[in-house]
């Protein structure tokens, strides 16, 4: 299968229109149908239906592998242009929101302040995005952070060959309303939230899924979606009523409104961890060593 085409067509799906991917990859739109069409041929199969413009059940098994491939072809791209560049003039890091903590804003600093040409950057985004942002050379490392038992490794989308070692580690809590019935135990354990109100914010905090993992149930169901990473505008709608939500306990000191009691039952906690390429540029490199040596595992 030619990858420009498998290109075209997971533009198509996410855009719902020939027309609006055509805009976006900058060809006409009688190329993107002609990419779609040859795909096809070359599949003996409909991918796609035109109105609604939606994939068919084959189009949805080729999507399952079609996004994976073609991060793997830009991560390649990546690593290559990586191993020519010597030093690069720029240092730009992908964190997830629990993740950009004083020690980490400090390191930047001091990165940025060893080397007063160096171009530093600093992107806030949902954990996939963070570890694709690396893969694809977005980003010359990531910070990416997720609630795991204390002997397991952190869960994370296809990491490619990047490689990856904890930063930081302690215990998560659940952020509960001021006035909540449950402020002032010591601690709480998972299975008896299963039940409450929860917050989906997948980006802000620790995925559903995973409690549901972590507390053997199928509870913690959501009352509400939060699309973001804004980590305070999330404790305002806990603050308010809206649902729980999880955090590092040392981060949820200073969000207003809410209150947060650690889980005692399973042992699971909160962990951060740095992945960069196998080859990292110098300046990523020094900041990784740098993040290493200040927030060792506690």
């Amino acid at each position: 299968m030619d990858p420009q085409q498998l290109r075209t067509f997971v533009a198509v799906v996410d855009h719902r229109s020939f027309s609006a991917a055509a805009q976006a990859l900058g060809y006409t739109q009688s190329a993107v149908s002609q990419h779609i069409a040859s795909l096809e041929s070359d599949l003996e199969a409909p991918l796609l239906t035109r109105r609604p413009v939606a994939p068919t059940e084959v189009g949805e098994r080729l999507l399952e592998h079609a996004r994976p491939l073609l991060l793997r072809l830009d991560a390649a791209r990546a690593d290559v242009a990586r191993l020519r560049q010597v030093r690069p003039g720029r240092l730009a890091v992908a964190c997830t929101p629990g993740t950009l903590t004083p020690a980490t804003a400090l390191a930047l600093v001091r990165a940025r302040s060893a080397a007063p040409q160096l171009a530093v950057s600093v992107r806030v985004c949902g954990r996939t995005e963070a570890v694709q942002s690396v893969l694809t050379g977005g980003a010359d490392l990531a910070l990416v952070d997720g609630a795991v038992a204390a002997t397991d490794p952190l869960p994370l989308p296809d990491a490619g060959p990047l490689t990856a070692f904890p930063i930081s580690e302690e215990p998560l809590a659940v952020l509960l309303p001021a006035a909540h019935p449950l402020v002032g135990r010591p601690a709480l354990r998972l299975a008896d939230l299963a039940a409450a109100r929860w917050i989906d914010a997948a980006d802000a905090a620790v995925p559903l899924a995973e409690l549901r993992a972590a507390a053997q149930s199928d509870g913690f169901g959501h009352q509400l979606t939060y699309t973001g990473t804004d980590v305070r505008g999330l404790s305002v709608l806990v603050a308010a009523g809206a649902g729980l939500t999880t955090a590092a306990l040392s981060a949820a000191g200073d969000l207003p409104g809410v209150v947060a009691v650690p889980i005692s039952e399973p042992r699971i906690v909160h962990r951060t961890e740095l992945l960069h390429p196998r080859t990292p540029t110098t300046p990523a490199a020094e900041l990784a060593a740098t993040l290493r040596s200040a927030q060792s595992p506690r």
